[in-house]
């Protein structure tokens, strides 16, 4: 059995983050939401995949110099390229499968038909995360041995989904961001497949948004005959498009955190709750209550951080107090007097407070950027 993780859209409800980054790399817990999905495929006895990844593209954005619009090329395929490697840090044998454009799920299939030469095959979205994990899963396909198998959760909000109607764990009916959903049951980013799906692939239409659309190869395979069956999961998932499903997926992981402290504590500092602080990191005259994670070479000083949050790599916090939020590497935040919280800090960032005179907030944001000042 082969796997097929998709990593090639363009996460637009994560920008401007995604302006520079593939949102597959966004991490929880200091850990790249792909390397989640790739730990779980090869914990379920896979080992070879294929990685779908998308074509370098130009993408219009305000130099903050000038203000004026300027192209750069954006190429995350690179960027999973140098993360993943050849997959021998995962335990896997990875190929690189380039989709020309995000022409939906139902297409990346279509083009990885010669790599997977026939063999079943389970498909994994490569920015969800599933924290029990695809082995049960693979294992009930395996014995079952239906046509293909979905997994779905109950959700709040089932017409951001694609949605199933189930007779008993048959599935009888999907639909795409239905406007009346007929169930509260979403598809959860892992489907498992047999060679039949490649049939559905072919025969099916571009949907309105010009997509070819998983769920309609799905439908397909039902109104053909085909076996497809269900597994409602009871474990948490997590689709982390969005900021706020981002920070709860960070959440989650982080309350199983132990404590590891690997860099340097002063005495005027105080640990409560689960730590975890890479090598070479320094924290000094502050206080942290976990659980949280603080990445190797971070530097603390006279700073409050919060539970549920992660600095990553290189990061400075100096007289500021952070809760809840995710910071990317080499951020800086400084002199800031009121709490950050609930926040997503991209690389490189800059956030600081001003002494001059008249006071006054100065900001410097990328595309599609959200603030919420007070």
């Amino acid at each position: 059995m082969k796997a097929l993780v998709l990593a090639g859209g363009r996460g637009t409800r994560l920008r401007p983050i995604t302006h520079t980054s593939a949102k597959q790399l966004v991490p929880v817990a200091n850990k790249p939401v792909l390397f989640y999905g790739l730990e779980a495929i090869r914990a379920a006895g896979i080992r070879e995949v294929g990685i779908v990844v998308s074509d370098p593209r130009e993408m219009l954005v305000k130099d903050p110099r000038t203000g004026e619009q300027v192209t750069v090329m954006v190429n995350s395929q690179a960027e999973i390229r140098a993360a993943v490697g050849d997959g021998s840090a995962f335990g896997l044998q990875v190929t690189y499968i380039e989709q020309e454009a995000p022409l939906g799920l139902a297409h990346a299939v279509k083009i990885s038909a010669d790599y997977m030469r026939d063999e079943p095959f389970v498909m994994y979205l490569g920015d969800n995360l599933i924290k029990d994990g695809i082995t049960h899963f693979v294992r009930e396909f395996q014995q079952e041995e239906p046509d293909a198998q979905i997994l779905l959760a109950h959700v709040k909000t089932p017409s951001e989904f694609g949605v199933a109607e189930l007779d008993g764990d048959r599935v009888v009916r999907l639909e795409e961001k239905p406007a009346l959903p007929k169930s509260d049951l979403a598809l959860v980013g892992v489907y498992l497949f047999d060679s039949c799906v490649f049939e559905a692939v072919n025969a099916i239409q571009p949907s309105r948004r010009g997509e070819l659309e998983i769920t309609d190869a799905i439908q397909h395979l039902i109104q053909s005959g085909r076996r497809v069956r269900s597994h409602v999961i009871t474990g948490w998932w997590k689709d982390t498009g969005k900021v706020e499903d981002l920070l709860e997926a960070n959440r989650i992981v982080l309350a199983d955190l132990q404590t590891e402290i690997h860099g340097t504590v002063d005495a005027e500092s105080r640990c409560e709750g689960p730590v975890r602080i890479g090598p070479g990191a320094t924290v000094e005259r502050s206080r942290l209550r976990g659980p949280l994670v603080i990445g190797a070479g971070a530097r603390i000083a006279d700073a409050y951080v919060g539970p549920f949050t992660a600095i990553a790599d290189g990061v400075v916090l100096d007289r500021c107090e952070i809760e809840h939020s995710i910071v990317l590497e080499r951020s800086r935040i400084v002199n800031v007097p009121r709490r950050i919280e609930s926040s997503l800090i991209g690389r490189d960032a800059v956030v600081t407070a001003s002494d001059a005179m008249p006071r006054a907030h100065r900001l410097m944001l990328g595309d599609s950027s959200r603030v919420e000042l007070s």
